[in-house]
């Protein structure tokens, strides 16, 4: 049996416009969640708490290069067992999506620039260039590829390896991220992979978890740490690299 011929034509009809067209999607999704983006809110609370355990990992870290009473002074702020700041009993934050509209708010807007986009252009690629096979993967593939890669073609006998319209929009769909990273930065907007998984995860966003963990293991490992003075001789050290 001989391979299928491919028309030259379909390149610039259906192959490059799908891509085309997925990517100017792409990038008037960026632009338009910017617009509508709105603010995030933060707790005092939440922004004092999380500066708190950087500032404990810096001591932790950096514990060798100040003196030892220095040292017990700043651990003493954080551990103390009756005011220390790691230590002290505050109840979780919590955010409630009924008392913060602007949390269902965000989550209509990411199903519109989302999932609105993509079905509307899926179906209109898949009634304008219905019945095309737009490109072959380089490499051999398993019956159970053709569901996926064949998308809007019935054909039994067809190689696995061929791909229809259809599917290839969703390949640019899910496969354009390296190139919105490489035109509008990292933390775009445009790659729909990153904002279906913040979608998935986003009832956990939504329910900061409780600092108490946090500052437990935080005064676990401040606690347990010996100082350990790493500028000793370092007057007599100078001296020698100057000397020599």
């Amino acid at each position: 049996m001989h391979d299928l011929v491919v028309d030259s034509q379909i390149r610039g009809w259906v192959f490059l416009p799908i891509v085309v067209i997925t990517f100017l999607v792409g990038i008037l999704r960026h632009y338009v969640l910017i617009i509508f983006a709105s603010q995030k809110r933060i707790e005092p609370q939440q922004l004092q708490d999380s500066q708190i355990i950087i500032r404990s990992t810096v001591l932790r870290e950096n514990a060798g290069f100040i003196p030892r009473s220095s040292f017990l002074m700043r651990r003493h702020f954080f551990n103390n067992e009756e005011n220390g700041y790691l230590t002290q009993k505050r109840p979780p934050v919590t955010q409630n999506v009924m008392t913060d509209p602007s949390m269902m708010t965000d989550m209509l807007k990411g199903n519109i620039t989302n999932v609105l986009p993509m079905i509307i252009i899926g179906g209109w690629i898949n009634w304008m260039f219905s019945g095309f096979i737009a490109t072959k993967v380089p490499f051999p593939l398993t019956l159970r590829f053709k569901p996926m890669l064949q998308r809007g073609i019935e054909l039994m006998h067809l190689d696995a390896s061929w791909v229809s319209s259809a599917s290839w929009y969703f390949i640019n769909v899910f496969g354009l991220r390296s190139i919105y990273t490489l035109v509008l930065g990292e933390n775009n907007a445009a790659d729909q992979t990153q904002q279906m998984q913040d979608q998935m995860s986003g009832a956990a966003m939504a329910m900061p978890p409780d600092p108490k963990l946090a500052f437990k293991t935080e005064w676990e490992a401040l606690e347990i740490i010996e100082h350990n003075w790493n500028l000793m001789d370092i007057e007599s050290n100078i001296v020698f690299d100057l000397v020599f």
